[in-house]
């Protein structure tokens, strides 16, 4: 068999489900997005522009979405990153895999449960009933944006603490070692060896997260209470208890849209630090 064949033919699985898992029901929703709602809901075929011109009516939604996953992302990656130092550097290689497994303890419980113990944490008899205690009254954690970015938080964490772990397990050391030799306190052998390394598993978590943040609704559904809700919710909304799929696909649309955007310019600035990390090792 010629090799392009051969080619072809082992990339025929994954392009199927590609197209038929991906790429077809965009298609649909696409489409969707360009109909009308019917008079008992659903979707009616048309070609009209009105859902795209009707998306102002979200702009909570969409503002909450794009302020709250980007600083859950960065604040997952400020927790995350000496988390995954310390198990990768610092810790002893006799307890690093139960450490490890720690940290993907809260994986092995749904998501939906360990969103109602936050309940209990933020709400009234939690967190704000000792604060009372030693005088700070009327304390509202539950359904605010705190409570949001906490469930986030500690949802995502492991998503983050991975990638940045096996960057930072395939460092040589001996990099570190002659950035000593050289005279280089340990901070700046961190900036110019540690970090730069690090920053393709930086990258991968910070990736993860953010796409999964853009799309989330059960957590601002349950720690928010309805007052702090994503376009994830929305789209629930929409789809199920409006049943307007003609809009709810607009939104769709959007969303997909400026996650694309997003994620496009995210990887290119990444792809233009790699470059000059590369120039300045070369010099």
């Amino acid at each position: 068999m010629r090799p392009q064949a051969r080619n072809w033919l082992l990339l025929a699985p994954a392009g199927a489900w590609f197209l038929f898992m991906l790429v077809l029901p965009l298609v649909v929703v696409l489409v969707f997005s360009f109909g009308e709602r019917g008079p008992a809901g659903g979707y009616v075929p048309a070609f009209t522009l009105e859902q795209y011109l009707n998306l102002p009516a979200r702009w909570t939604a969409f503002k909450n979405t794009l302020t709250l996953a980007p600083v859950g992302t960065m604040l997952a990656l400020l927790i995350a990153y000496p988390l995954a130092y310390f198990l990768a550097v610092r810790a002893n290689p006799k307890w690093r895999m139960m450490l490890l497994i720690l940290v993907i303890v809260p994986f092995w419980t749904s998501i939906l449960i360990r969103s109602y113990a936050w309940i209990f944490i933020l709400g009234g008899r939690g967190i704000p009933s000792l604060l009372a205690m030693v005088g700070l009254e009327n304390v509202r954690l539950i359904n605010t944006p705190f409570a949001v970015l906490t469930g986030i938080i500690y949802g995502y964490l492991p998503l983050m603490v991975f990638p940045i772990y096996v960057s930072l397990e395939r460092l040589d050391k001996r990099l570190l070692e002659a950035s000593a030799d050289l005279g280089s306190p340990p901070w700046r052998s961190f900036m110019q060896v540690t970090l730069p390394l690090s920053i393709p598993g930086v990258a991968t978590g910070c990736m993860l997260v953010f796409i999964l943040l853009m799309g989330e609704f059960l957590i601002p559904a349950m720690l928010g209470g309805g007052k702090v809700f994503f376009v994830g919710n929305a789209l629930v909304d929409l789809f199920l208890q409006s049943r307007n799929w003609a809009y709810g696909s607009a939104v769709a649309v959007a969303l997909v849209a400026i996650m694309l955007l997003t994620v496009s310019l995210y990887m290119r600035f990444v792809r233009r630090f790699s470059d000059a990390r590369d120039d300045v090792s070369l010099m």
